[in-house]
């Protein structure tokens, strides 16, 4: 949802992320299946369920395999 991980984290610490409907602070917070993230973006909010832990940073095809979009406006 960001291009970088320091744009991921800033969103984190500005307190646009919630898990499990619980606001973060932690941007090196884990996540895994069966969580459900809340995004709050400049473009709408989305929320999104893991479906599996990734075991590398990969491009973008790999990384939408992991999630599903559960509600929100994409």
């Amino acid at each position: 949802m960001a291009r970088t991980r320091s744009a991921a984290a800033r969103l984190v610490t500005e307190g646009h992320v919630r898990i499990n409907g619980r606001r973060t602070d932690q941007p090196a917070k884990v996540v895994g299946p069966g969580d459900v993230i809340t995004l709050s973006l400049e473009r709408g909010v989305r929320v999104l369920r893991m479906i599996e832990a990734g075991v590398r940073r990969g491009p973008y095809q790999e990384a939408r395999l992991l999630y599903e979009e559960i509600g929100g406006l994409a």
